[in-house]
């Protein structure tokens, strides 16, 4: 039923915008109900550009850094097998899926959004995995972060998270240095969002950074 819900809300945001099951590029094992690739993106008129960023359909899209960090779970379930993982803004739940594939003991995904909470309970769904669906942070043993950090001033927030849980694993493709203390890097990965909104080079760059774990 919210998948019906959900695309009623976005078809008053942009006619011809709706939800459609579709396979990760980079996690091939993970479908999301995600925006129709082929949604309208040009000569909107000026009250639709309005109602999109004053509402901004974050949870209809899957982030690069939300499939880099995904993949990365997927291929290392050591980091999350046994652990209550929390994934903090989590949009499309790609990185909550993609820890209840890999073993977690319990994910939680976080989102403020009440739409965001409707479509990770319906990706769950699609995915056969179980999750906890909260508007704030909870205890945890990892937070998992990714493409919360496209403005700067989410900064002082990331630093909260660090001292909500133990660990901690970042991926973001907007900040290209972290300073923060014991935040290692992880690795650096080309991704797209999903569908591929055709942004700039530079946000196709995706850096992983992690605390709390053995990063060399």
């Amino acid at each position: 039923m919210s998948v019906q819900q959900l695309n009623r809300h976005l078809r008053g945001l942009l006619p011809g915008c709706f939800l459609q099951q579709q396979i990760l590029p980079r996690c091939p094992e993970i479908s999301l109900y995600l925006i129709n690739p082929d949604y309208p993106q040009h000569g909107l008129a000026a009250e639709t550009i309005g109602r999109l960023m004053d509402e901004p359909p974050y949870w209809g899209f899957c982030w690069a850094s939300g499939q880099v960090l995904a993949r990365h779970i997927l291929d290392h379930p050591q980091l999350v097998v046994g652990r209550h993982v929390a994934d903090f803004g989590a949009g499309s739940g790609v990185v909550g899926i993609a820890a209840a594939m890999a073993g977690a003991a319990q994910v939680s995904c976080i989102d403020s959004d009440p739409l965001a909470r409707m479509a990770i309970a319906d990706n769950a769904d699609l995915n056969h995995v179980e999750l906890q669906i909260h508007a704030n942070i909870v205890a945890c043993d990892i937070v998992a972060v990714a493409d919360v950090l496209y403005d700067r001033e989410n900064l002082p927030m990331l630093r909260r998270l660090m001292d909500a849980a133990p660990r901690i694993l970042l991926a973001d493709s907007r900040i290209k240095n972290l300073s923060l203390d014991n935040l290692s890097p992880m690795g650096e990965y080309q991704s797209s969002t999903w569908p591929d909104l055709d942004e700039s080079a530079e946000f196709n760059q995706v850096r992983l950074f992690g605390a709390g774990f053995d990063c060399h």
